[in-house]
């Protein structure tokens, strides 16, 4: 699995530490709040790409992301996925004491095969249901 993506400015910290400081990689993972096999990652790419320390000053941060990660992609974005109608759901929920938010979920990914898996559509709809009750409670003042 492939280290996890950190700023340019926090990769050269760490190239700082090791280099400049000679500290060593579990020393520099807890200074720079990172897993140890990120740094480690990190300075094998950075020898890898057959860059030596200290960096050129007129090097820029694209270039230095360019070097250590040359055929890497970008990170993309999730896709959009459609929202499950949870007014509906709710309904449901409230109308028929056998249905449970396990079966509304089967048949929304039996609609929605890309659609959230069954952690992702109970959190949205806990979520929704929470707007939903204090909109209610901050209304009912007012009749």
């Amino acid at each position: 699995m492939p280290a996890e993506r950190v700023s340019m400015r926090k990769t050269h910290e760490v190239l700082r530490l090791h280099f400049d400081l000679k500290l060593k990689q579990r020393q520099i993972a807890r200074s720079a709040n990172l897993s140890q096999s990120t740094v480690h990652e990190y300075l094998r790419r950075f020898t890898a790409a057959g860059l030596s320390w200290p960096l050129p000053e007129q090097m820029s941060e694209p270039e230095l992301e360019a070097a250590l990660f040359p055929n890497d992609p970008k990170p993309e974005r999730a896709p959009a996925r459609d929202l499950p109608d949870f007014a509906d759901i709710h309904k449901e929920l409230q109308e028929h004491k056998h249905v449970t938010l396990q079966l509304l979920w089967e048949e929304y990914r039996a609609t929605h095969p890309d659609g959230y898996r069954y952690s992702q559509f109970c959190h949205r709809y806990q979520q929704w249901k929470y707007q939903r009750d204090v909109v209610m409670r901050a209304g009912s003042w007012l009749r």
